[in-house]
């Protein structure tokens, strides 16, 4: 029987691999060595683009006859912090009074641990599997998300690859193991606006244009008012400014420009373009106001500007999918799980384009913190709770 079966185990040898993103530390060359045994074929494509870091991937696929599932995730990690202040070494993978401490633990080396060992265990029970199973397992999650998961589907895609449905393990549980499935998720989009001015002496207005009353204007234009009050299965859309710099060290000059960046987490009200389009409007009629400053100037000289790569909105509405994730989940722990589109982003928002997908994997609470740990007793239950599902999905 392959050592695979062992939760606990797998995640320790995923942890000691410190791959911190984009580094790969031989993370998924470990990953591999567990899935080979099992009869996975494994194949590491590496991708690149001017300006990003090479990251590498990985895609393991074994054939059946019957649906195609997807098991999606990283084994990137953010970086440690402060190790001086970690119980214990972040890469150790040391066990202290049940819980497993090492960054990964959660977020999220435990669920691509769990899921192998739920197959482990399915393989050796039942022989086969009636179906075909893929990991789709990336190294650019936690970095800028360019040359991991988007690439890699387009890769297998052009490949002849096709799913049924997919499920993300990243953790998705607030308090308890089975409180929450995560069937979609808000939409993102990040800009800036600059408002551009003419650098003077504080002590001589008149010959300056001072840039920050404008932006002020601006930047409450984009607070208020609310976009709107939520749906019926998203959270309302929020504008959160992410900073204000007017690149000025000095208490005597009039800068010549403010910038504020901002991020608006949006819902099924909008799409990326409508968004745009209010955003746009909100930004031009503040511009022409006189709140903040001579209303006889003229109107302020602004740029409004988008980032790359926004996601729109998404829900996840398959039945079989989420049902039979939920009775799983019911099963071994007796809790029925919320539905849920809170928190932010993940790269379900790729996969969506390709076939249904939900996310399911640990509690949360210590992601991407000092001392990230995780109950053992949570994994053997996860990987209980994956069995389950592949049982029932495959059944």
């Amino acid at each position: 029987m392959s050592l695979a079966v062992d939760p606990v185990a797998n995640l320790a040898t995923l942890i000691r691999c410190a791959s911190v993103t984009p580094e790969d530390a031989g993370a998924l060359e470990a990953l591999g060595d567990m899935l080979r045994p099992l009869g996975f074929s494994v194949e590491r494509p590496v991708f690149s683009e001017p300006g990003t870091p090479d990251i590498e991937n990985l895609y393991a696929r074994r054939s059946g006859n019957g649906p195609h599932l997807m098991f999606a995730g990283h084994t990137d990690v953010v970086p440690v912090g402060d190790e001086a202040a970690w119980t214990h070494p972040p890469f150790a993978a040391a066990v202290k009074d049940g819980e497993m401490y090492g960054r990964g633990a959660v977020d999220m080396k435990g669920g691509i641990a769990c899921f192998v060992a739920a197959v482990a265990r399915h393989v050796a029970n039942k022989g086969s599997i009636r179906g075909s199973l893929s990991l789709l397992i990336t190294g650019d999650e936690e970095g800028p998300a360019i040359n991991g998961t988007t690439k890699l589907l387009d890769w297998a895609a052009a490949k002849g690859e096709c799913w049924d449905a997919a499920i993300v393990g990243e953790p998705t549980n607030p308090d308890v193991l089975g409180d929450m499935i995560k069937i979609g998720r808000r939409g993102s989009l990040s800009g800036s606006v600059t408002v551009l001015g003419r650098q003077g002496h504080v002590a001589y207005p008149h010959l300056a244009d001072n840039p920050v009353p404008g932006l002020t204007t601006i930047v409450e234009a984009l607070l208020l008012p609310t976009f709107d009050d939520g749906t019926e299965d998203f959270q309302p859309t929020n504008l959160e400014i992410t900073s204000i710099d007017v690149g000025n060290s000095a208490t005597n000059v009039i800068a010549a420009k403010a910038t504020a960046l901002f991020n608006v987490r949006f819902n099924d009200r909008w799409s990326v373009e409508s968004l745009k389009a209010e955003i746009g409007g909100r930004v031009a009629k503040a511009s022409r106001s006189g709140k903040y400053r001579d209303a006889k100037r003229e109107p302020v000289v602004f740029d409004l500007a988008w980032r790359d790569r926004p996601s729109e909105v998404f829900l996840t509405r398959n039945e079989k999918l989420i049902e039979t994730l939920s009775g799983s989940i019911e099963a071994v722990t007796g809790r029925r799980p919320a539905l849920s589109t809170s928190g932010g982003t993940s790269d379900a928002r790729f996969i969506k384009d390709f076939c249904p997908v939900i996310e399911f994997g640990l509690v949360g609470k210590t992601m991407h913190m000092v001392d990230e740990r995780v109950p053992i007793a949570e994994l053997e239950a996860l990987t209980q709770i994956y069995g389950r599902f592949l049982e029932d999905w495959f059944g």
